[in-house]
């Protein structure tokens, strides 16, 4: 499991109702378990427990793990590399104020705290020449670290290694990119590592002679918190430099509107827009650009001749194509067979990052786009099942059987249904997001489930927001399955606080405006 994943699922457990701080007890309670099995089967005395902290989750593992620790009767000694107010975590703070309030010590337990090189150095694992007296817990650094370390660290890292105690590392070897398995500096060598939950990539990368044997702990974490979306998700949206300028965070173009259709191509542009994307371009008839030019001001409109898109505007659109980041495709286009040609040779000579949404769904070729691993899809049940009609007849499978019923406590036929999705949808290499009650996100083999939105969400220009909004997230440099699962979910989320504030008397523009702010996790 990649780091961020990782990451993601715990804060998504609370979503579920599980808090970081219950899962950081069973972790710790684990880690305790396992260095009380290793400590049993390696040595014929007793040993003192020695557990290094730093300032993050890890400490916190290791400052539960000293409770379990003394409770079987070990002499435990912690060795912190940060004092309380550099604690980052709130639940590691949380479990190291339970330490301190340990007093006065009934219990074989004793902090020391590490503030200067030279206390690192003049501690007793620094000192001792003897292999039987410690196992030490190497707690210092956790799955967000990469690079090189600070002194204090590297040396405490290198007395480990030094040592002659036996080593067990949580999680990951501080010191070691998790993603990778790589050492830019220097990393502990343990002799097993803990790992919680699923193992992190580097581990598996970097080979048991740089991690020693591998222990997975459970730890409590459900399944559904690895694939329902959450806000632990918002993790993956990437942080803005500090000195980036005008269109350096994405620039979109919306391709849509018609002579009767001049709203929805605007209210995706907005989205991207609130979504962060610098500069949205709107490709759009003469006949909706007037509307759309005279309404939004924020969006940069070229007004094509005509009251449709036609097959004669595809080369000014592909001039504007090589301008921007993203591209969208649909909404407000209308049907007919001028535009149908279009959205083909668009569908076809477009390379950027591509959203298939609104009439452009009715109107594309899947065989155009079937081998694009770079596009989305935003489908409502009706016109997924208009899009696959060959691929859901090749199957043989039943149309009736294609509802998108999640809401179910049965796994069977929930998975049941999960798996007839994915069957279908795996005629294509790029992500099909599924509208309903539950929305379903699905990319070859990996599938998302988002719960987010409501009723009121039927109002018109929710789905163009939606397909602004996972456009933006394109031009931004997500790939499209993170793109598409994280676009549903704000969306939703945005609903939901548009319905919680106006009741179900918001607009799509009501809803928009609400998006920025859940992306910075104000709600």
């Amino acid at each position: 499991m990649d780091p961020i994943d990782m990451m993601i699922t715990d804060i998504n457990c609370e979503c579920l109702g599980l808090s970081r701080l219950c899962l950081m007890e069973s972790a710790g309670k684990s880690l305790a378990e396992e260095v009380g099995k290793i400590a049993v089967y390696t040595f014929s005395k007793p040993v003192k427990i020695a557990i290094f902290t730093g300032s993050g989750g890890n400490g916190g593992d290791g400052f539960v793990a000293a409770r379990y620790l003394l409770n079987r009767g070990y002499d435990v000694d912690i060795y912190m590399l940060t004092n309380k107010e550099n604690i980052h975590s709130d639940n590691a703070k949380t479990n190291f104020e339970i330490i301190t309030n340990m007093e006065p010590r009934l219990s074989h337990l004793t902090v020391h705290y590490l503030e200067t090189i030279d206390d690192v150095n003049n501690c007793d694992i620094a000192q001792s020449e003897s292999f039987s007296e410690f196992i030490i817990v190497d707690a210092i650094l956790g799955t967000g670290i990469k690079g090189e370390l600070r002194p204090k660290v590297k040396r405490a890292v290198e007395v480990i290694n030094n040592s002659n105690g036996l080593t067990v590392s949580v999680d990951v070897p501080s010191g070691m990119d998790p993603l990778t398995g790589e050492v830019s500096d220097v990393a502990v060598e343990p002799h097993y590592t803990i790992s919680f939950h699923r193992v992190k990539t580097g581990i598996h990368l970097a080979g048991e002679d740089k991690v020693g044997g591998i222990v997975t702990c459970d730890i409590g974490i459900p399944i559904e918190a690895e694939y329902f979306m959450g806000y632990g998700d918002l993790l993956r949206l990437k942080n803005r430099p500090s000195k980036s300028h005008k269109g350096n965070n994405g620039k979109v173009l919306v391709v849509g509107g018609s002579k009767d259709y001049s709203g929805a191509p605007t209210i995706a542009g907005l989205s991207a827009i609130s979504s962060g994307a610098d500069l949205v371009y709107v490709a759009a008839p003469e006949s909706a650009s007037l509307a759309i030019k005279s309404n939004s001001p924020d969006l940069i409109v070229r007004s094509l001749d005509g009251d449709y898109l036609i097959s004669q505007h595809a080369e000014e659109i592909l001039e504007l194509v090589e301008e921007v980041d993203a591209v969208l495709l649909g909404p407000g286009a209308s049907l007919n067979e001028e535009t149908a040609k279009l959205f083909n040779i668009l569908a076809t000579k477009i390379k950027k990052p591509l959203v298939i949404d609104a009439d452009a769904l009715k109107l594309v070729d899947i065989n155009l786009i079937k081998n694009n691993e770079n596009v989305i899809l935003t489908p409502h049940l009706f016109e997924f099942k208009t899009f696959f009609a060959d691929k859901i007849k090749e199957l043989a499978i039943d149309e009736n059987k294609l509802k998108l019923s999640l809401a179910g406590t049965e796994f069977s036929s929930i998975d049941e249904n999960i798996s007839m999705f994915q069957q279908i949808t795996k005629a294509i290499k790029g992500t099909v997001i599924i509208k309903g009650e539950y929305d379903l996100i699905l990319s070859g083999n990996k599938f998302k489930i988002n719960k987010t939105g409501n009723p009121g969400m039927t109002v018109g220009g929710t789905g163009d927001a939606l397909s602004g909004l996972a456009t933006s997230l394109l031009s931004q440099g997500l790939d499209t399955f993170n793109a598409a699962a994280l676009a549903i979910y704000i969306n939703g989320r945005a609903g939901d606080v548009a319905m919680n504030k106006q009741g179900y008397g918001f607009s799509a523009t009501d809803l928009i405006g609400y998006i920025g702010a859940i992306m910075v996790n104000r709600w």
